[in-house]
């Protein structure tokens, strides 16, 4: 049985898709980006302020759907810059104290140049939804 995730303590899903879906024992949090919830505006600040505004949006998603930041089992980063690849690790590995958890999840990071994103133009169908290329 699946479950739609909705909390206030994170923003609110901008598009077709939820905050998270639990799916079982599962729980699939949608990628988040540095926005405050209260203004769904990006937060400003350096990678720091904006990882941990991120965080905290997993966070509550999690806690809302019944779980929390010590269950996580994977983890995926994109960064516009790989040189602020340091200080996201910092403070991803500071989060709430140390945790069993940060030994044992799977985690990966991309450097991605936000510069070739907007260079792709994908058709879209009428559902909204990119067709093959």
């Amino acid at each position: 049985m699946r479950k739609m995730v909705s909390t206030k303590r994170a923003p609110s899903a901008i598009g077709p898709y939820s905050q998270a879906v639990r799916a079982g024992q599962f729980i699939f949090v949608s990628g988040q980006i540095p926005l405050d919830p209260t203004t769904q505006q990006i937060i400003g600040g350096d990678v720091r302020q904006q990882t941990d505004r991120v965080l905290k949006n997993i966070a509550g998603i999690l806690e809302s759907a019944g779980s929390s930041m010590d269950k996580v089992v994977r983890c995926g980063v994109f960064l516009k810059n790989l040189s602020d690849f340091e200080a996201m690790n910092d403070v991803n590995g500071k989060i709430s104290g140390p945790h069993p958890w940060r030994e044992r999840r799977s985690r990966w990071c991309v450097c991605a140049r936000m510069a070739w994103w907007r260079s792709i133009r994908l058709p879209w169908n009428r559902a909204g939804q990119a067709s093959r290329v």
